[in-house]
């Protein structure tokens, strides 16, 4: 007796089976029929939820063939509970690298305007940084910039890229940033009147950030409006700054600008 195979379909029809791969927290994916990219943040009976760069989340049903990681199409599985956590991704969202090593330090440079700036971009960029060799130097304003720029030197192997609070056109700031302009110079900025404000209000437990009447200084106006002490304000970021985890804490108007600086530098 002739033994036949129990699916009947053509060989030629059949579709390539898929790995099937746990959804671990963390797992970076693409959801086929939406384009929709972000990581894992949840996973129960049948759905997963997905967020992306910049805080959206998305539910969708773990079907088969549905999502792409790393371009090849997969199936995603309930992950194991015994399945350890590991974090897969730094602060700032790259892939993590267990055990890089820092890269000797480019010649080229990021600034930023105020010691409160070069903390966050550390806290959340810190890894990425030090994996492509890029320092991050501190300007305690931008009025001397073009003169700062000039000793610097920019060329093509060692370029400058500069992060301004408040740039907006028709502000001093951007007046000022005009007036550099050697091609390996990036100039680049964010609407903010203090970098406080790229930190999400929800991330530190407020509604919004209160304004603060023209004339008066910014911060301590702030700590008044929000009964924060205001007779210390360093001492009031650095509570700021334990509550900024990751790029998720911070407003995509700042995450981009930080993105293009190292993008630049980093250009071979």
């Amino acid at each position: 007796m002739r033994s036949y195979d129990p699916d009947l379909t053509p060989a030629w029809k059949r579709s390539a089976p898929v790995p099937e791969v746990p959804a671990d927290h963390d797992l970076v994916v693409e959801e086929v029929s939406t384009g929709f990219c972000g990581a894992v943040i949840r996973c129960e009976a049948g759905t997963v939820t997905l967020e992306d760069r910049f805080g959206k989340h998305r539910v969708f049903p773990m079907e088969p063939r549905g999502f792409l990681l790393e371009g090849r199409a997969v199936t995603l599985v309930r992950p194991s509970a015994a399945a350890p956590v590991r974090p897969t991704r730094t602060a700032s969202g790259s892939v993590a690298v267990p055990g890089a090593r820092a890269r000797v330090a480019r010649a080229g440079r990021i600034y930023v305007e105020g010691r409160h700036d070069a903390e966050l971009v550390e806290r959340v960029w810190g890894d990425d940084l030090r994996i492509e060799g890029v320092v991050v130097e501190y300007l305690e304003g931008v009025d001397d910039l073009p003169s700062i720029v000039a000793e610097f030197a920019p060329a093509p192997d060692a370029r400058l890229g500069v992060l301004v609070d408040h740039l907006v056109p028709g502000s001093k700031e951007s007046r000022i940033a005009a007036q550099v302009t050697s091609p390996d110079v990036l100039v680049v900025g964010h609407p903010y009147i203090d970098i406080w404000e790229a930190v999400k209000p929800s991330a530190v437990g407020i509604r919004a950030w209160p304004a603060v009447p023209r004339g008066q200084d910014w911060k301590t106006g702030v700590c008044r409006a929000l009964g924060w002490p205001s007779d210390n304000t360093g001492a009031v970021w650095q509570a700021i700054l334990k509550r900024v985890h990751s790029y998720k804490d911070l407003e995509p108007e700042l995450l981009g600008r930080v993105e293009e600086l190292i993008d630049f530098v980093t250009a071979p």
